[in-house]
């Protein structure tokens, strides 16, 4: 299978892990605990077999990168959580960076 869509699971297993973190109230509610393990646990393991052909540094980052903004979309939407100029622009800050180490990189094996 394609390491940049396995990368992508792996975000998206992350951002699940994280948003079940938040509704397992301290892991205090059973079902919302158990995703967050089956989340963090497929995450890792699909984040792991990216790193057999991605440089571990540009997998990382965009793993970080692309979930810090979609879970901070998802605590705005979800939760009402407040986003200030500071935080957006430390977002476009972080995406810039990862852009940056995709498109300018030679490190990065594509």
């Amino acid at each position: 299978m394609n390491p940049w869509l396995i990368l992508g699971l792996a975000i998206l297993a992350e951002v699940v892990g994280t948003l079940a973190l938040k509704a397992s109230d301290g892991f205090t509610r059973v079902g919302p605990s158990l995703l967050v393990v089956a989340g963090y646990g497929t995450a890792f393991f699909c984040l792991s077999l990216t790193l057999r052909t991605i440089p571990m540094g540009i997998a990382y980052a965009i793993w970080s990168g692309v979930g810090l903004v979609l879970i901070t979309i998802a605590g705005w939407m979800l939760f009402g959580q407040k986003l200030d100029a500071a935080a957006l622009g430390g977002m476009a800050l972080i995406v810039a960076g990862v852009a940056v180490m995709n498109i300018f990189s030679r490190s990065a094996a594509h």
